[in-house]
């Protein structure tokens, strides 16, 4: 029976606008699993910026509109904070991980260590870590140009283990980055509030045999359960050992465990091991952009060499000159969200706007693959424009890089943010300093089309595509070798 003030809050208020349900099933049969932002788009032009659906009896609300989620999640966090309670998770026992916790102590526990640890003025701290995993990185691409999801899975990897754990991976081939990507891997491929519908609405699932037919996701769950132990619990011993031996470089880890220490804490090991995990593949998207965009390419060198010249490698002191990498970096994020449905959130109460009522438990996707394809706000969207994030007059828009809808919105936005954001901002601005990103040529002689295509799943990233990397200098190229030997 709905409590008094659920009655009063629904009086006469519809839910927002959407598609016709089925019984029982819903909206199951009109969403394209593998692809739902592309659904959701597709509705968002119907019926508007906020959406409702439902799937197999669950809720869900889909924001396709910036300003709408931005009111919501920033301004009533107190009722979009939650996390939607997935039996998935836990089954596949990632109900560790920060971004998934309820919302709640365990969650601002969690929080309280990111801001100690990854906060901006901290994130500055890494600085050098930045650059020289960058540098590993344009290294690997000019040596191996055939394996460019290896590198961007080994920079993302490493970048995470030096600044979490102070664990250097090695340039090539470092079997933990093997382990983390596959976990990763069977996370962005089964792990989507539309596939975790049917476990929600049928729980009985979880407890058939893994022989069962039809229960493939359950040898899934195992093996990911069986990563996802690993990837947490390896490198924190290796801090914790090298802590003992006071050889420990500065890290995420041992910074706060060393701060727990002296506060005469020692029960926050297994919320620390849970904080720390995430990657990222927006440098897969970057990499696309400059084989389809030479002109954007030749114009961001041309603005770097003003800057740097020939006898040096750009670092964060000339950010403030560099502003076309800077809209570099912000369109690669708009034009194709590595996330592009977020984390989903959940209302924690019922709630209003707009005339619609939006009831508990609902799950609420944040459409950002619909959002930064709007044409309205973004004309020609599906084109790579840096163009579009200056004002009229040439100045960058006052729009930080941190701040992008990609990172996340409210109290649930990414903790990392900073270290993302500025990883990124290296990478790239040393990939153009240091190289050109140019079409493969074929037997004859002639250029060799790309035609942008992406995978599926709660992250996305572009299918295998032909390149070819040309260094850009004797003197770049000799630097990087210089900077590299340096760390070795």
């Amino acid at each position: 029976m709905p409590s008094l003030d659920t009655q009063n809050k629904r009086k006469n208020l519809p839910l927002p606008p959407g598609p016709r349900a089925l019984p029982l099933l819903g909206n199951a049969l009109q969403i394209n699993v593998s692809q739902p932002w592309l659904t959701y788009t597709a509705w968002g032009k119907r019926y508007g910026g906020i959406v409702y659906s439902c799937i197999l009896g669950q809720d869900f609300v889909i924001i396709n509109d910036e300003n709408i989620a931005r009111t919501l999640l920033d301004r009533r966090g107190a009722i979009y904070s939650d996390r939607p309670v997935l039996g998935a998770n836990k089954l596949f026992g990632l109900d560790f991980n920060t971004g998934l916790l309820p919302y709640g102590d365990v969650w601002r526990a969690h929080r309280k260590i990111y801001h100690q640890t990854l906060r901006s003025d901290r994130a500055a701290l890494y600085h050098d870590i930045y650059f020289r995993k960058a540098h590993d990185f344009v290294q690997n691409l000019i040596n191996f140009p055939d394996d460019l999801e290896a590198h961007v899975q080994t920079l993302s990897a490493s970048l995470i283990m030096a600044v979490t754990y102070g664990y250097e991976t090695q340039i090539r081939d470092d079997p933990f980055v093997h382990r983390v990507q596959e976990l990763i891997n069977i996370i962005t491929q089964t792990i989507t509030p539309e596939r975790s519908a049917l476990l929600i609405a049928f729980p009985f699932l979880e407890h058939f045999p893994e022989w069962f037919p039809g229960a493939a996701f359950k040898r899934r769950a195992r093996l990911c359960r069986d990563l996802a132990a690993e990837v947490v619990e390896r490198p924190f011993q290796y801090v914790i050992e090298q802590m003992a031996k006071e050889i420990a470089p500065q890290s995420m880890v041992s910074d706060f465990q060393r701060d727990a220490i002296a506060r005469g804490e020692d029960h926050q090991n297994e919320m620390v091991k849970g904080v720390a995990a995430t990657t990222s593949s927006t440098l897969h998207v970057f990499l696309l952009a400059m084989v389809l965009y030479p002109e954007v390419q030749q114009r961001a060198q041309a603005e770097i060499d003003a800057v740097v010249g020939d006898e040096r490698l750009p670092n964060f002191d000339d950010r403030a000159a560099l502003p076309y990498v800077e809209a570099i970096c912000r369109e690669v994020l708009r034009w194709n969200p590595v996330v592009p449905l977020s984390l989903p959130h959940a209302t924690s109460s019922d709630d209003t706007f707009n005339g619609y009522y939006i009831p508990k438990g609902a799950i609420v996707v944040i459409n950002a693959w619909g959002i930064t394809h709007n044409e309205i706000a973004y004309p020609d969207p599906f084109q790579f424009k840096p163009e579009r994030h200056f004002t009229a007059d040439g100045q960058l828009k006052d729009d930080p890089l941190f701040n992008n809808l990609g990172f996340g919105l409210g109290r649930r936005i990414c903790p990392g943010r900073h270290f993302a954001e500025r990883s990124v901002w290296a990478a790239i601005v040393s990939v153009l300093s240091c190289v050109r990103i140019e079409k493969a040529r074929g037997p004859d002689g002639r250029e060799i089309e790309v035609l942008p295509k992406f995978t599926t799943g709660l992250a996305i990233h572009p299918k295998p595509f032909q390149y070819s990397v040309v260094s850009r200098s004797a003197t770049k190229a000799k630097l990087l070798r210089g900077k590299i030997a340096l760390t070795a």
